[in-house]
């Protein structure tokens, strides 16, 4: 276990060189390429489900030395249909992923996720162990039933109580014992008013609580509506179906095909999204990973410390 030393920021603001959709069935997933097409290849898996990439997303890598592949995963940002959440399961995402990996005649690549991209980038790489050169990891997330109720019922509440008044109010008292339920029910609903006020709702109290100090303008961004929308939708139907995994730990008892995969797990002391267990859980299961602990951080890949981390580990990769 180490905790982070050397200062280092964003990479400065890059475009695309290349971008482009796949067609999968009903979806259709953008894609795109930034920084040294001749770099060493490495993809960003975001989080959520339903966050989108993002610009800034670009950034973690240096452009010189890397081959910079961002995606949209089903249903969310740039990808089409917008919100649509058939054939939208974990295991076409990473069927995604390797599509676009064929796409780009890419043989090997760095992958990289935060939160749920932490989560997908496991079940990538133990689908797949041939195909990833490192892992980088952030905010470890396994999907399992403490982890939703944790933030989703009783836990985070506490910490937040003010934000989460404004998640709990959307449901009616005797609807509260199970609130990633009754929001099922308001998503899948036909009131589109109830639906888009429910979707601002939730993606806000999440936007509340991933900072360790208040940050306005992204809890501004959480209510965009379009944003909400796929954000909240997406990442409900994953959490009432469990992430589609076989059992819930799954992800963490099948660590011994991908321990030989150099990797870096990043974690926020003070993360309420995911707690710092989690990630001590792969750690404990996956000793030949470095743990790094941002001592003074909360969820976001944003936050300085974090993000000095998560660049740290990408420079350090980019001389393999």
């Amino acid at each position: 276990m180490k905790f982070f030393k050397k200062e280092k920021t964003l990479y400065p603001s890059i475009e695309p060189f290349d971008s482009g959709y796949i067609k999968k069935g009903i979806h259709e997933i953008y894609y795109e390429q930034c920084g040294n097409p001749k770099g060493k290849p490495a993809i960003f898996l975001h989080g959520g489900p339903g966050g989108g990439a993002g610009k800034l997303s670009r950034r973690f890598f240096n452009p010189k030395k890397y081959r910079i592949i961002l995606f949209d995963q089903r249903g969310c940002g740039k990808s089409k249909p917008h919100t649509c959440l058939e054939e939208n399961t974990t295991w076409h995402l990473v069927d995604d992923i390797e599509s676009i990996r064929k796409e780009l005649q890419i043989e090997k690549w760095l992958v990289f996720g935060g939160s749920w991209g932490s989560t997908l980038a496991l079940a990538y790489a133990q689908k797949y162990p041939q195909c990833v050169t490192e892992l980088v990891l952030r905010g470890i997330f396994m999907l399992r039933e403490k982890e939703l109720k944790w933030f989703y019922q009783y836990g985070a509440s506490e910490i937040y109580p003010e934000a989460w008044q404004g998640f709990i109010n959307e449901i009616p008292e005797d609807e509260r014992f199970d609130l990633i339920d009754a929001y099922r029910k308001i998503f899948n609903g036909e009131d589109k008013e109830k639906k888009l006020s429910a979707a601002k709702a939730w993606s806000k109290w999440e936007a509340s609580a991933s900072f360790i100090n208040h940050n306005p303008s992204a809890v501004k961004d959480s209510v965009n509506a379009e944003f909400a929308l796929a954000f909240a939708l997406i990442e409900n139907h994953y959490f009432v179906n469990k992430g589609f995994l076989d059992y819930e730990n799954q992800l963490i008892d099948n660590i011994d095909p991908i321990r030989h995969i150099p990797t870096v797990i990043i974690q926020g002391r003070y993360d309420v999204v995911c707690p710092s267990t989690t990630a001590y859980e792969l750690y404990s299961k996956f000793p030949e990973a470095e743990l790094k602990i941002a001592p003074f951080s909360g969820h976001s890949a944003f936050e300085k410390e974090i993000t000095e981390l998560l660049i740290n580990a990408t420079d350090t990769f980019s001389q393999n």
